[in-house]
């Protein structure tokens, strides 16, 4: 058989609009802002004081693509198990810190990449940025300052009336100003709110006062569905803008599937190197099989492959013939029967039996003849697109 070249195009792929540029800082061993990759990030759910667990849901993470993770530290215990876990984590670490400013010290000191800090929350925050300033710097350690909706300053309250765009980026200036006097520069920022319209404002104003590296987020966006949608479109607003320098999908749903979520939004928009995709057609009049049923069992079975692979199961002779030569493999179902394409071309027709059979085989012989992707480590799980 003639050599067929496969995968994804060397040039870069297009995108929507360049990345605004922004000063980089780096997370432990990640650059975050500048010309950097956009990164994803998720937090933890264990308790920070279960060292074994925390550690082992971290290795999940890192396996499902997830480059920064944060860890709650809401008491003395959870700070002294910052230490091994920083140490031990395949990625870097960063501190959640709220309420009391003595953990922000204590992380700092236990060697963890980067602290959270939440203005809004912490007692008597803004007479300790001078404090904060020099240990960070003193120690290489960077620092996110995170507005939330949900616990801005009072002060701010009163005077918008509730958490209005402007009201979250008044708070940020504020305090990037603050410690910006301390000539502290290596701080990322997020202003989060779950309603996915005021958070698009109120990044696009944020990106308008500076050159920060930004931080995504809809806070408390919802359980998985919800969540998904409005972070996809709240971030998918965002990024085809420029705006965005690292990510985190909020859901009421186990971390890796925020990780999934992250990278498969950042791989839509070519702000990722695309992995596994599979293209199905919907089911309609026209369709001769089950599509439905022939995409999730190819899906369940390419599950976990991480070479660049365009795979489109199609179910007519409408669309499905033009679909499957566009992607590297294919089938177009009909008759009872499916014409297998490799790259455009049909390498053999099988009995609509033998397609998932045939194409995961495929798939394989494909996967092993690429080379693997520098990047795999940070592979996520097939997507499904039907169109």
């Amino acid at each position: 058989m003639t050599a067929i070249s496969l995968g994804m195009p060397a040039a870069p792929p297009p995108v929507l609009a360049p990345r605004r540029k922004t000063r980089k800082i780096k997370v432990g061993k990640v650059e975050v802002g500048g010309d950097a990759p956009i990164s994803v990030q998720s937090m933890t759910t264990t308790p920070t004081t279960d060292i074994n667990a925390t550690l082992q849901q971290i290795a999940e993470l890192t396996t499902a693509g997830c480059d920064i993770v944060r860890v709650a530290v809401p008491s003395a215990d959870d700070a002294e198990a910052l230490p091994i876990i920083a140490k031990k984590s395949q990625i870097p670490v960063i501190a959640d810190i709220h309420f009391q400013p003595k953990y922000v010290y204590a992380a700092i000191d236990a060697g963890c990449a980067a602290v959270r800090v939440n203005p809004g929350n912490i007692r008597k925050f803004d007479d300790q940025v001078k404090q904060i300033a020099q240990a960070a710097k003193d120690a290489g350690v960077s620092l996110r300052i995170g507005v939330n909706a949900g616990s801005l300053d009072k002060r701010l309250l009163e005077k918008y009336g509730k958490p209005t765009p402007e009201a979250l980026v008044e708070s940020a200036v504020w305090e990037a100003s603050l410690f910006e006097e301390h000539d502290f520069h290596d701080f990322k920022i997020s202003v989060k709110h779950n309603d996915p319209v005021v958070m698009v404002r109120a990044y696009e104003l944020l990106a308008e006062r500076g050159d920060w590296p930004l931080h995504l987020g809809v806070t408390e966006a919802g359980p998985a569905f919800q969540g998904t949608i409005k972070s996809a479109t709240a971030f998918g607003a965002l990024l085809s803008k420029g705006i965005g320098d690292t990510i985190r999908v909020s859901l009421s749903a186990p971390p890796v599937e925020e990780v999934k979520v992250g990278n498969q939004i950042l791989q839509a928009l070519n702000l990722r190197p695309r992995k596994l995709e599979i293209v199905s057609c919907p089911s309609c009049g026209r369709a001769q099989v089950d599509v439905y049923t022939l995409a999730e069992k190819v899906t369940a079975g390419l599950e976990g492959m991480t070479v660049p692979l365009r795979v489109a199961v199609m179910g007519c002779v409408v669309n499905g013939p033009g679909e499957a030569r566009e992607a590297d493999l294919g089938v177009a179902s009909g008759n009872g029967k499916g014409q297998i394409f490799v790259k455009g071309e049909v390498i053999k027709t099988v009995p609509e039996a033998m397609i998932v059979e045939t194409l995961i085989d495929e798939a394989m012989r494909i996967a092993s003849e690429m080379p693997t992707p520098e990047n795999e480590a940070q592979a996520g799980s097939p997507v499904v697109s039907v169109g």
